[in-house]
Formats: C-alpha cells, sequence, structure tokens
C-alpha cells in the first residue's frame, strides 16, 4: 500500500488544529527570577511569549487552565498568524472558551468547542451560535472603544487597517452574510481535496486510511486513534461525532479561506477548504492526558478512544477556566511546580491577568525593528508550519536566558522517516544560527525541540504604544 508520501500535500496550505499536544507554556518558559523580573502594577511577575502558527490557542488555553498550579503571574501572549481566518478562529475559540457558565454550560461548551475547532460540518445549533458571535465580532472589530470594554484580553491595535477590513469581512462572511447551499459546500470541497490528494487510490481510500493510521500515526506515538473515528473523518470531516451522524449537515464556515487560483491563465482569488486532510485533529488533546487512566489498555489496546480523550481533556481545561476570580481551593496536582516568585501564592486567573495581543501578517522579520519588541520575550514558540521563520531576526526579540521551544514534524504523515529526521536536523542549524543553543536538561523529544538563549535578564523594553 502507497501513498502521496513526502508531497506534503494533505497538510494543506492553510493549518486549523494543531499537530502537537497541547503545552503548559509556563513549563516550557524559563524561571521567574524575582530579582531581575520587571513587575506590574500590582507586583506581579510578568511572562512575554510570542508565537508563531500557534493556529488554534491549545497552548493558550491549556496554560490558562493550568494557572493555579503556579506562582501567580500575568500573561502577554503575542500571536502572529500567516492568515486572518486563524486570528479570527483564536477570537471566536476564546470568546467560547470564556462564555459566562450562567449562559453556556460545561457540556454544551465542550461539544460546540469541538465541533468548530475540528469538525468540517455542524449541527443547527453550533452554526447558530457560531453565526451569533461572529455578528457580535463583526460589530466590535472596528470599535475599539466597545472592543476593549467587551473583551478586555483581547489587542488588535498592532494589525493594520486594512487588516482589520479583512478580519471584519471574515466575521461577516461567517455570520452568514452570504448566503446560500453553494456559498461553501463543504461536502464537495472536502471530497474535492480528498480526491485530488489520492489520486489513483481514491477508490481504495479506506486501506489509505488504515496504513496511514497503522503504519504512521501508531508508529509515531497515536495509539488511542480509533480506525473508525479516523475513517470517518477522512472520509467526511466529521472527528467528534457527539450526536447522531445524521444531525451534521451544515458546513463550518470557520474552516473556510482564500487563494489565489490559475483560470485561463489569469489569477482568481477563491474560496475553499485548503487545511489538512491527512492527520486530523486529534493529536492536540487527544493523545495524551493527565489523567493517566484515560490511557490504560485492555488486551493490548486503548479503552478510550482519542475523540472520548479529547472530550475529556476539553472539558477539564473549561472546568478549570470556570473558576477564574474564585478564591483558590486545594487541588491535588500530581507534578511539583518548580518555581517560586517571591512566595507569592497561586492563585486561580482573572480575564485582567492574561492579554492577547495579535501581530500584523508577515511581520515576523521585522519585529526586531521596534523597541518595544526586542530582547523582550521570554519564550519563543513555533510551530512546524512557521519554522522558516526562524532567523537571527526573529531570535533578536527574545531576552537573553529566554527559551524556544520547536513543533517537530512528528505526526505529518505524509512525511517518512528520513524527512523528519532532515526537518529536525534543519530546526537544529535554525535555532543555532538564530543564537540559541540545545538544552542540555530537556526532556529528550519527538514532538519538540527545545533551546535556549544564552545570557542573563537585562532590563524589560518599553510598552508598544497601540492599544486596542
Amino acid at each position: 500500500m502507497t501513498t502521496p508520501a513526502g508531497t506534503g500535500t494533505g497538510f494543506g496550505t492553510v493549518s486549523w488544529w494543531g499537530l502537537s499536544p497541547a503545552l503548559d507554556l509556563q513549563a516550557e518558559s524559563p524561571p521567574v527570577d524575582p530579582d531581575s523580573q520587571v513587575e506590574t502594577e500590582h507586583g506581579i511577575p510578568e511572562l512575554d511569549v510570542l508565537l508563531l502558527g500557534s493556529v488554534d490557542g491549545r497552548h493558550l488555553l491549556r496554560t490558562l487552565a493550568r494557572a493555579a498550579h503556579w506562582p501567580r503571574r500575568k500573561f502577554n501572549f503575542y500571536v502572529l498568524e500567516n492568515n486572518l481566518e486563524a486570528v479570527a478562529r483564536h477570537m471566536l475559540i476564546f470568546s467560547l472558551a470564556l462564555e459566562e457558565p450562567e449562559k453556556m454550560g460545561l457540556q454544551e461548551k465542550s461539544e460546540a468547542f469541538l465541533e468548530v475547532w475540528g469538525n468540517a460540518l455542524l449541527r443547527p445549533p453550533v452554526a447558530a451560535f457560531v453565526r451569533a458571535q461572529a455578528e457580535r465580532l463583526a460589530h466590535l472589530v472596528p470599535e475599539p472603544d466597545h472592543l476593549e470594554e467587551q473583551l478586555p484580553w483581547l489587542r488588535l491595535g498592532a494589525l493594520k487597517f486594512r487588516e482589520r477590513d479583512a478580519l471584519e469581512a471574515v466575521f461577516r462572511f461567517w455570520a452568514g452574510e452570504e448566503k446560500g447551499p453553494t456559498t461553501f459546500p463543504m461536502n464537495i470541497l472536502w471530497d474535492s481535496r480528498v480526491r485530488q490528494y489520492l489520486g489513483s487510490r481514491y477508490d481504495s481510500r479506506r486501506g489509505v486510511s488504515d496504513w496511514d493510521l497503522h503504519m504512521k500515526l501508531y508508529e509515531r506515538g497515536a495509539q488511542v486513534i480509533h480506525i473508525r473515528e479516523f475513517r470517518r473523518w477522512r472520509d467526511t470531516g466529521v472527528a467528534f461525532e457527539l450526536r447522531d451522524s445524521s444531525s451534521y449537515h451544515l458546513p463550518n464556515r470557520t474552516l473556510a479561506s482564500g487563494r489565489l487560483l490559475s483560470h485561463r491563465g489569469e489569477r482568481v482569488a477563491a474560496r475553499g477548504y485548503w487545511g489538512d486532510i491527512a492527520t486530523g485533529p486529534f493529536v492536540a488533546f487527544g493523545i495524551e492526558a493527565d489523567n493517566q487512566s484515560l490511557l490504560r489498555t485492555s488486551n493490548g489496546r486503548p479503552v478510550k478512544t482519542a475523540s472520548e480523550i479529547t472530550q475529556h481533556n476539553v472539558t477539564e481545561l473549561f472546568q478549570k477556566m470556570s473558576a477564574w476570580g474564585r478564591p483558590r481551593v486545594t487541588q491535588q496536582d500530581p507534578e511539583p511546580e518548580q518555581q517560586d516568585s517571591g512566595n507569592l501564592p497561586p492563585a486561580y486567573p482573572t480575564q485582567e491577568s492574561f492579554t492577547v495581543h495579535f501581530l500584523p501578517l508577515g511581520s515576523a522579520q521585522t519585529l526586531h525593528h521596534k523597541s518595544c519588541y526586542k530582547g523582550r520575550f521570554q519564550l519563543l514558540y513555533l510551530s512546524c508550519g512557521m519554522v522558516h521563520f526562524l532567523s537571527p531576526e526573529l531570535g533578536a526579540c527574545v531576552a537573553p536566558g529566554g527559551h524556544l521551544t520547536v513543533e517537530l514534524a512528528r505526526y505529518l504523515v505524509d512525511l517518512r522517516q528520513e524527512q523528519l529526521q532532515a526537518f529536525s536536523d534543519r530546526v537544529s542549524e535554525l535555532a543555532q544560527a538564530a543564537g540559541f543553543a540545545l538544552q542540555s536538561g530537556a526532556k529528550s523529544s519527538e514532538t519538540f525541540a527545545r533551546f535556549y538563549k544564552a545570557g542573563n535578564y537585562g532590563p524589560k523594553p518599553q510598552q508598544c504604544p497601540w492599544k486596542s
């Protein structure tokens, strides 16, 4: 059995979900140094993180959900994506995650997240929620004052005016201003991508799915993905079937993006689905768990599927975030934390304890020109699709003593083993050229490469001048 291995076409040109498990970014960051860390007006240390291509907010959400296990800290997340649809999905996902429990119950919130995040087709109630949120966000984007009032965690001030206009247009498309079944026919678009990807193997697509799952994903550590859920996703784009299959019939417009295509010798803008059709959204929350009982096996087979583990992890994540603003209660945490920040007690965060700044598209190589970014970040994260931006210019934005975490291509099923090794070697070369060295104490991982920048913390750069 052969597949288009090595082509990379199954990954697509737009990323909608991460191809690595969600990280707690505090665990990836250097320890807090209370003698050198600049404090906020409330005397709370800050963590500045720059993320390139994080796409689905999973690292941010897990970091915030686990904040109560660490000494108190203020988070400043700076997010750089390569398309505005990914920015819009970040905003929608965070709006959903921070929805008040009185308005949306925990189960409803978790199920809505899974469908919007990882399904090509939605149930009518979830589609209605997307339309309502998109209409709200479309009205807020051009109104900075109202945006800051209703979404105090969000910062769009760094985006260019044309990018804000385009972002508003994305939300208006999600809200259904372009109506009709032909506007975004997801079933047709999905099948077209699969046909193009498999070519002559299309009629044998079930066998191709079985091969990719057993000989690639299983070999790389994703044994909990069940063959039925993987086949269903490959065939229909529905990864998480939480209700009867017939209830999933409305296109998920948040997975739409634009692309220039050649038509009769001319470049024509087209909207379609250009995302992943090879690996699926199972890796981000579905192959690891804090509760190890979810990963147990019986007769050599996992007891839980990736969908079940994903639902449990996401529900637990939202449950922890729903405790924001309350006094901390005792929680059991099997992993002892390593930091001591001036004896500040851990506490549940509030919406004022973090900000998400979205940076202009294509600004990775120019950030260092602004004094407010140079040497600012204690942690730099790059997805496997953004590794080519790792350069000395980008490295200049990381503070001395800061860390670099790079997602490797382990779960890209199109890549052969020798290509995975070549990718990992290339990451090491780029990191070294950018001024980083391999972390000697970091545990061995085929999923992430971890580096550090030599030196000690210096004065923190001034804040950038823009607001929302």
